[in-house]
Formats: structure tokens, C-alpha cells, sequence
């Protein structure tokens, strides 16, 4: 029910800071986003990587400007609840007419959670459900640029459309040869398309923004025919020369699935409705969740906001129990999933045995330095939350009390509301989206028999898409740590992507060294380490007996990545990227490029999923 009085004086003046703190935080993050165009042109990689990972911060740095400016003002946490239902119902009425009205909502959630106590998260005082519509937004500003431009092009003038598409991104570097790039482009869709008639409704839909990470800018779009749509991005690099050109054409919807994947860095778009580059990201890719295009945008706490959504209407229309996840058990993180849905939960341990060493604290430093770090598809986000309530029918007994074992300072269990219903509270925990862990993979491989086509295929695609996901991880100035097979996954896509960060190190931290000669007989036959090792000493040649025990594994790997085992390898890439050269590292497969991949790029077998 709405409260009967409407006129507490501070309540409006409260609901407004709090809206001032969100209109500064999306003014801010628009510019960093929007200046990465500039970085682009200028070829600034490390900056591009540097404000890739400084916003990320924003969003937080913002929520405890507005919460020092509530208590400071207003002393927010001592006003009442009936104040605090004013407050969000003038809020409503200031977010009419809003061009970012989901983002927010989403502030003011973690605003008001900052200062009320838990007991009062109810859906009377934060927005469970979105209040306003995000359907049909659009400004009311002349001089705005359109979420998208629409073009008409016939088959005579398709090349001048492409030409005019591309000079429309108004990109201040000249280009290598754009009529020679368009005519590229030109002829993939012409491939694409066939003989088909166009029909009357035939266009060009772009997306006005242009997407950018790390060395590359992608301009997005559709082409309509009919009722038939074709999804495409154009990726746009600099030449070896330094003048720009478009490297190659991506189509359909599994091409930007890639492009959007999960385990990549976030893109800097300058978009001034938020809501209506979803929209149409959505057209292009109806299998991606909201949540999960909110987050590849930069828009990481919108993300959250959905994908909470997202599972508690999934717990609703669900039976199944929480349960220990399937696999090899880690020694610091505890993993439980709920099978019918795809993604799994983890909380660090209490305590970790031998011979790891480490705290909760380097631990989570690690997820960090992975959230702001490029991922090069090959390490999968994470979405972390604090204080997350479950139902407690919904977990079996033996999770319960294997978190009991491990990691007891973690989980409460109580009756918040007093009706018999108890809930289970995890204080800290990161879900990740499930894959199937690359152990499991290759023994399932083994039970099928290696005598079978299909089987030994897939053990060689999972044996070369562990080395390259290593291979890009090294590009990326990643050392994983903990190589083994079991902190691999695989996805749906045949895509191999690391997932357990504890030990994972910059590689020029590392010291990459030679196991040195034996001094006597003993030290050679010795199975036990006898030369001294440094805490950031890596040998690469060890690698070996702890990963290709099986002789077809081995064989798999010691024909593409043998050079994994070198101690040059890794050398010579953490001087490289010592001396300042960034790889680039490509969203889509090798093959796929209108050239041969220039000396600058990291070459691996493509980066397929």
C-alpha cells in the first residue's frame, strides 16, 4: 500500500540526491566510454586497457559519494520506513520521462541497501520488479544521435552504401583502402544472400555507436530481407602500416555470440539509452541474456540486477535442490549448482590445506584482477554478491553440511520473517556459468573409446583448445597458475576457458627458468625437487608429468603446443609484452580474416567460439 503522506520534506530532497548521484555516475562513465574513440585513433592501447579497468570502479565510487552525501545531509539511515516509501516513490516520479530509467533503479538498490539493514530489503523499499518501462525510449534532444541509422541500398550501390556506413563512424585515421575493404564486405554478403530476391523492405540497420576493446573497434548491425535477418559486425583495425582497415566480415548469430562472449572484456560504447542498444543487440542475438549484453556493455551492476531477477523467477518454476557440483573438489573454493540451471556457485573455504598458501583476501584479489583484466575469451566472468539469501528446502543436506565443513563463517541459516520458513544466507559468494570441466570432458572421450573417429576428434579439439586458451592467456599477460585439466571448462561451443583464478599471476611476475643439470646420480634420479625454487620460479619443462600422463593427450598436445614446454616461450612473450607490445588477440577464427594475421597478432589456431 502507498503511505497516506506524500509531504515529508526530506523525502523528495532525499529521492533527488540520490538521483543527482546517478545522473553524475552515467555522465561520467558515458564520457570514459565515449573517449575511447579517440584512444582508438591514436592507437593508445595501454590506455584503452588503463580506462578498461579504472571503469569498472565507477559504479562504486559513485554509490559511496551518494551514501556519504545521504548520511551527511539527511542522516538517510535514521529516517523512517514510512519516509523511506516516500523516498522511493518520488524517486519513480523523477525517473518519468528518463533516458537510463533501469540503471536507476539499480542505483538506487544499492544505494538504499548501503544504508537500510538487511531486514528491510523488501520489495516496499528497493525495486524488485522495474517501475518503469524501458519500451520506446527516446530523447526528446534534436540534436541526439539515433540509437540506429537505416540505410536502403540496392544491389547496384551496395559497395557506396558500405563505403557510407563506415565514413558515417566519422573515425579521424585514414583508412588502408576502404573501397578495396568494402568490396570485401560486398562480396561475403553477396555469398550470403545468393541469388535471393530483395525485397521491398531491403536495408541496413547500424548501430550509431561503434564497440570498442582493446585494439579493435566493431561496427554492428543487421541486414533485413523480408522476413529474414542477418546479423553482422565489421571489426576495424589498424594496418601494419597504422592507417585503419576492416579486417573481416562477422555474420549470423553465433559469429556475435562470440563477439559478446561472457569470458571477454567489457565493451566501451558511447550510448545515451542504454535500454535501446539491448533492444537490438537482442534482435541480432535472442539466446543472450539481458543480463549478460548489460554486462558485456560495461554495465556490470544492471547485469546483476537482471540476472537476480532472472533466478529467482527461475527458483519459482523450479523443484530441483542446490547440490554439491559434479568433479574434482577444490581446496579453496566449495562449488555447488543447482542442475536445472546453468550457472554455479562459489565461496571461498574457511581454510585451505597444504600446499596451498593463500588468504581470503589474495583470493579475492585474484577475482578482481580477472574482472578488470582483458579475458581474451578464455577466462569466464564472474558475478559476485554479498548476503545472498536462499530458500533452505532448496538445498540438500549434504551441501549443507559440506559448507558446515568448510566454510562455516560463510552461511546463516535463519527465519528472517518469522513464518517457519528458514532461509540459508551465503555472506560472499561468485557464480560463474557452468561448463563441463575439461577432466570430465576428456574421460568421457576415454569411455567412448579412442578407436572411434568421433571421440578421438574430440580429445584432439580439446587438447589444441586447452593450449590456445593458454596461449591467449599468455598474450593477455596471464599466467594460470594451477594448469590442470580440471580448471579448464568446456563450452556449449567446443570452447575451452579457464575458471579457477587463486593462483593466477601476471606473467612478468613470473620468473620462467631451466630445471639446472643434476649435480650427482641421487639428483637424477631423485623424484623429489632439488634445486632451490624462488616463490614466482616457473619451469615449464615440469609441466609434462603432471599434464600428459595419457599417451593420446600427450601425443594431441606435443603435436600443436609442444612449445608450452620451452622455457623460450614464455620468455620471449613476457619481454615482448615487458617492452610494451600489446597482441591482439581475435574474437573469431583466423581463417576468417580478409588478409594473413600481421606480425603484431598472437598467432594461435584461431579463436573459434
Amino acid at each position: 500500500m502507498f503511505p497516506e503522506r506524500l509531504d515529508a520534506p526530506q523525502a523528495y530532497d532525499i529521492a533527488k540526491a540520490m538521483m543527482d548521484g546517478f545522473n553524475r555516475h552515467y555522465r561520467l562513465f558515458r564520457a570514459e566510454s565515449a573517449r575511447a574513440k579517440h584512444r582508438f585513433e591514436t592507437a593508445d592501447w595501454h590506455g584503452q586497457q588503463r580506462a578498461q579497468r579504472e571503469r569498472i570502479e565507477f559504479y562504486d565510487l559513485r554509490v559511496k559519494e551518494c551514501v556519504r552525501r545521504l548520511d551527511k545531509e539527511f542522516h538517510a539511515g535514521d529516517q523512517s520506513m514510512e519516509v523511506w516509501h516516500q523516498i522511493k516513490l518520488h524517486y519513480i516520479g523523477l525517473m518519468v520521462n528518463h533516458l537510463q530509467p533501469e540503471l536507476a533503479e539499480t542505483f538506487f538498490n544499492s544505494v538504499t541497501t548501503k544504508i537500510l539493514h538487511r531486514t528491510h530489503f523488501h520489495n516496499d523499499f528497493i525495486f524488485v520488479r522495474p517501475a518503469v518501462s524501458t519500451e520506446y525510449i527516446e530523447s526528446d534532444d534534436p540534436g541526439a544521435r539515433p540509437t540506429y541509422r537505416a540505410y536502403y541500398p540496392s544491389r547496384d550501390n551496395l559497395h557506396e552504401t558500405v563505403v557510407r556506413i563506415v565514413e558515417h563512424c566519422a573515425l579521424q585515421r585514414d583508412f588502408e583502402d576502404l573501397p578495396r575493404d568494402a568490396g570485401h564486405v560486398v562480396q561475403a554478403l553477396q555469398q550470403r544472400l545468393g541469388a535471393v530476391k530483395l525485397r521491398t523492405n531491403f536495408q541496413v540497420q547500424v548501430l550509431s555507436s561503434l564497440f570498442f576493446r582493446n585494439k579493435g573497434a566493431y561496427l554492428v548491425g543487421k541486414v533485413i530481407n523480408g522476413y529474414n535477418e542477418l546479423p553482422f559486425a565489421l571489426p576495424i583495425l589498424h594496418g601494419e602500416d597504422g592507417r585503419l582497415l576492416i579486417d573481416a566480415v562477422l555474420f549470423g548469430e553465433n559469429d556475435l555470440q562470440m563477439l559478446f562472449s561472457f569470458a571477454r572484456a567489457y565493451f566501451m560504447v558511447d550510448m545515451e539509452i542504454p535500454s535501446a542498444y539491448v533492444q537490438f543487440l537482442r534482435s541480432l542475438m535472442p539466446r543472450k541474456p539481458r543480463a549478460e549484453l548489460y554486462t558485456a556493455l560495461g554495465l556490470a551492476k544492471q547485469g546483476k540486477t537482471l540476472f537476480y531477477r532472472d533466478f529467482l523467477h527461475h527458483l519459482r518454476y523450479s523443484t530441483d535442490k542446490f547440490r554439491i557440483a559434479p568433479g574434482i573438489k577444490g581446496m579453496v573454493m566449495l562449488v555447488f549448482d543447482l542442475p536445472s540451471f546453468p550457472y554455479v556457485f562459489k565461496l571461498i573455504k574457511d581454510q585451505f590445506p597444504a600446499p596451498k598458501d593463500t588468504t581470503r583476501e589474495q583470493v579475492q584479489g585474484k577475482y578482481l584482477l580477472v574482472k578488470q583484466h582483458d579475458r581474451v575469451g578464455r577466462m569466464a566472468d564472474t558475478l559476485e554478491y554479498s548476503l545472498v539469501a536462499f530458500p533452505r528446502e532448496r538445498f540438500s543436506d549434504e551441501l549443507i553440511e559440506e559448507i558446515r565443513r568448510h566454510a562455516p563463517s560463510q552461511m546463516e541459516i535463519s527465519d528472517r520473517d518469522g513464518d517457519g520458513r528458514q532461509e540459508v544466507i551465503i555472506a560472499h559468494l561468485y557464480i560463474e556459468r557452468r561448463m563441463i570441466p575439461l577432466n570430465i570432458h576428456l574421460q568421457e572421450c576415454f569411455d567412448t573409446g579412442l578407436d572411434k573417429p568421433e571421440a578421438r576428434s574430440a580429445l584432439e579439439h580439446a587438447v589444441t583448445e586447452y593450449g590456445n586458451a593458454i596461449k591467449d592467456m599468455v598474450a593477455a599477460n596471464i599466467f594460470p597458475g594451477d594448469m590442470l585439466w580440471k580448471n579448464f571448462g568446456i563450452t556449449r561451443n567446443g570452447k575451452v576457458v579457464f575458471y579457477d583464478y587463486d593462483e593466477i599471476e601476471y606473467l612478468t611476475d613470473c620468473n620462467f627458468r631451466r630445471v639446472p643439470p643434476p649435480r650427482c646420480e641421487e639428483d637424477e634420479v631423485s623424484g623429489e625437487v632439488w634445486w632451490p625454487v624462488g616463490p614466482h620460479d616457473v619451469f615449464p619443462e615440469t609441466f609434462g608429468p603432471f599434464l600428459l600422463g595419457n599417451d593420446a593427450v600427450r601425443e594431441a598436445f606435443m603435436r600443436h603446443h609442444a612449445d608450452l614446454l620451452d622455457v623460450e616461450f614464455w620468455q620471449s612473450h613476457k619481454e615482448r609484452i615487458q617492452a610494451g607490445h600489446v597482441y591482439d588477440v581475435f574474437p573469431y577464427d583466423s581463417a576468417r580474416r580478409f588478409r594473413c594475421a600481421s606480425s603484431s597478432s598472437f598467432q594461435t589456431q584461431g579463436d573459434s567460439t
